[in-house]
């Protein structure tokens, strides 16, 4: 036997919908790296970076597997300066002996941080790898924070046939007034330079292009 619903009975049963929220559409996709409140790992690491501000370290290779015999780091002087700094990001350029093409970009975003590569030749122009790096994927620590390579990094490599470098994570590394790291790392290589910070050395000239 069917059964026929009221008038009155079907604008009850719409307005009990409507006084519990029945909203039956999906409900908004969530962004996938959450927004690290101030204060955090992120916001540490770069003040921890910042104390140096102004000054300038000396480094050396702590690891590079597998060995390069004509790897363009080995026998030369390497310097870091930590050279601009503000609340969102830091500026250090990294010298290689008297090459001064490369310098690190570190800056605060809503979900972490970033890491770019900023490389020129000697009259400024932009080298044609630049600003390759990549945002971090997990809210690390004070101590250590780790940047998997990025979409436009891979397209830039892609391009210019550095498929080796497609699954790249660069981290850094600082324990205030001890030591500082940079470290590239993919399957099958890991190269790692420390930083000496109890000693500062005197400031290198700018790097090329600023």
């Amino acid at each position: 036997m069917r059964m026929h619903r009221s008038p009155f009975a079907l604008v009850l049963a719409l307005a009990l919908i409507a006084a519990c929220g029945g909203d039956t559409s999906k409900p908004a996709a969530q962004p996938a790296t959450e927004p690290q409140q101030a204060g955090g790992p992120a916001d540490a690491f770069i003040e921890r970076i910042a104390a140096h501000c102004g000054q300038a370290f000396e480094g050396r290779i702590v690891a590079s597997e597998p060995a390069d015999p004509n790897d363009p780091f080995v026998g030369q002087r390497l310097v870091m300066h930590v050279r601009e700094c503000s609340d969102d990001e830091l500026m250090i350029p990294f010298h290689v002996g008297e090459d001064r093409s490369r310098t690190w970009i570190i800056t605060r975003t809503d979900s972490g941080l970033r890491l770019k590569h900023d490389h020129r030749h000697e009259d400024g122009t932009d080298d044609v790898l630049t600003m390759y790096g990549g945002d971090t994927t997990t809210p690390g620590t004070e101590r250590r924070q780790e940047f998997p390579v990025d979409d436009f990094s891979k397209n830039l490599f892609e391009r210019e046939n550095r498929q080796v470098s497609m699954t790249n994570v660069w981290a850094m590394e600082i324990e205030p007034k001890q030591t500082f790291v940079y470290e590239l790392a993919r399957p099958g290589r890991l190269f790692r330079v420390a930083f000496d910070l109890t000693t500062p050395v005197e400031a290198p000239p700018a790097p090329w292009g600023h």
